[in-house]
């Protein structure tokens, strides 16, 4: 029907990276206007393969975790490979679960955010033998591949640079999650090794945004010290503490500095544009999909990929 060969119109769809674009595009389009389905169970047997790979996020509400997904997702479908995503929340235990679902469904490889998983979620995942790339995180002992950042020296270099924009009085407006946690120690570690030990801290829950920002201000300024830098865990939350101050008619940065993180798309475009950390998500999922694809073809890869961070400076601090 396609007018090529067989072999060939199998290749394109087990293993499009083998064809030419033009015979692509031309075995797409018809595959397209007949209504054809292929049984790819069928060609997963006969190759051990099922060009699924499993991708598990705590959310894609936040466009932090969606960008870097949608970046996986584009390199593994050059190759012909679909993604299989998956939603944990916040909870490990979420995790567990949505991981026994995934690899029942044998999967090729699996994306995962982090680096702290149950010993039943790591025994599982060294028992399936498969890639496995851990991200948005450092350890020297991953689980197989690791493309993050470090939370702890990022915690640290913000703390640095607020008390080295002369700001004393910190405060952090914070999620209660893992990876949050290990960016707090950081700052709250760097900050005493300057001589600022007195942080006021609001804890919110996971994950955050402009409402929970905005009363965790408010606790903050109902504390003994009001703060002159604030520092969130995540830009959402930094949105609801510059709308609160503002609302509270404290000028900023003038009466307080708020720091985000993350660099999401609305951090430039707020009033006065936010201060943040960039991290550069899309290179998270492009480098996990290219390691991935590497593993596939039992090319070498590089086995942890620490993709750093930046200090933005804009007008908010």
């Amino acid at each position: 029907m396609a007018g090529v060969a067989p072999i060939t119109v199998s290749r394109a769809i087990n293993r499009p990276e083998l064809v030419t674009k033009d015979t692509l595009d031309h075995v797409r389009e018809v595959i397209a206007r007949s209504g054809y389905v292929p049984n790819l169970l069928a060609g997963g047997l006969a190759s051990k393969r099922s060009r699924l790979v499993a991708a598990i996020v705590p959310t894609i509400g936040n466009s932090i975790f969606a960008e870097a997904v949608e970046c996986l997702t584009d390199r593994l479908g050059e190759a012909g490979y679909k993604v299989l995503l998956g939603l944990s929340g916040y909870p490990a235990s979420r995790e567990d679960e949505l991981l026994a679902t995934v690899l029942s469904r044998r999967p090729d490889a699996v994306f995962l955010t982090g680096i702290t998983h149950s010993p039943q979620s790591r025994q599982r995942l060294l028992a399936a033998k498969i890639p496995v790339v851990e991200t948005w995180d450092l350890t020297p002992t991953p689980i197989d591949m690791l493309v993050g950042f470090s939370h702890e020296k990022l915690g640290r270099a913000v703390a640095a640079y607020l008390i080295g924009k002369g700001y004393r009085r910190l405060g952090l407006v914070w999620a209660s999650d893992e990876r949050a946690a290990v960016r707090r120690r950081g700052f709250e570690e760097a900050a005493a090794e300057r001589g600022v030990t007195d942080i006021q801290v609001a804890i919110l829950p996971a994950p955050g945004n402009l409402k929970l920002g905005r009363e965790g201000l408010a606790k903050l300024l109902e504390g003994p010290q009001r703060p002159d830098a604030v520092f969130c865990s995540s830009d959402a939350l930094a949105q609801g503490v510059l709308t609160e101050a503002q609302a509270r008619g404290l000028s900023v940065p003038g009466d307080l500095a708020i720091m985000g993180f993350g660099d999401l798309e609305f951090a430039p475009y707020t009033y006065p544009a936010l201060s943040t950390v960039r991290i550069d998500r899309q290179a998270i999922g492009r480098l996990s999909a290219e390691a991935m694809l590497a593993r596939f073809e039992d090319k070498p890869v590089e086995k942890i990929v620490d993709i750093g961070f930046e200090i933005v400076e804009r007008e908010s601090t």
